[in-house]
């Protein structure tokens, strides 16, 4: 693809963060890689977040993705898995930040609507869709896959940005 943008799109958790990293020419989308970054249950909060902090750092480095989209956290019943959670996602946050990459925010339920067409999406759903519209993707994961449709909703609501933005310069330049 020529002049083609690479994104990386982040699925954060403590356990296991996706990553999946995309080209777009802003129709065509292409698939580069993901996967997933691991901490080990068994070692301390801190630990656990420098391996999610080396492991996303490292991906970010080989790929060298210039945008990264990454999935807001829901708050959920348990507000020490929340807080756990939040602090997965700075990590993620902080990786792309460090490269000086710009890094968008999306809602899951915007993530599942754009990929799926339906805001409550199940996981498969997600696996199928990310597959029809990246078919040499092979996530290993949920969270791979969930990385991939975080990226892909980047691609189609940047591209939608560009459309707004080209539209708003022809309405100025009309007399």
């Amino acid at each position: 693809m020529r002049d083609a943008i690479r994104i990386v799109g982040i699925d954060p958790g403590l356990r296991r963060t996706g990553w999946g990293v995309i080209d777009t020419d802003g129709v065509r989308l292409g698939y580069v890689a993901c996967g997933s970054v691991s901490s080990d249950a068994d070692d301390s909060l801190g630990m656990r977040l420098r391996q999610l902090f080396d492991g996303l750092s490292q991906v970010l480095a080989q790929l060298a993705p210039v945008e990264a989209a990454i999935e807001q956290t829901f708050v959920n019943r348990d507000a020490a898995a929340t807080l756990k959670l939040g602090q997965a996602r700075g990590i993620a946050m902080l990786v792309p930040a460090l490269q000086g990459l710009v890094i968008a925010e999306y809602a899951p339920n915007a993530v599942k609507k754009t990929v799926v067409g339906a805001g409550h999406a199940d996981k498969d759903q997600i696996r199928a869709m990310v597959k029809c519209l990246l078919p040499r993707a092979v996530p290993d994961c949920a969270d791979a896959a969930d990385a991939l449709a975080i990226a892909i909703t980047h691609a189609h609501s940047r591209r939608w940005t560009k459309l707004t933005e080209s539209i708003a310069l022809a309405e100025r330049a009309l007399p």
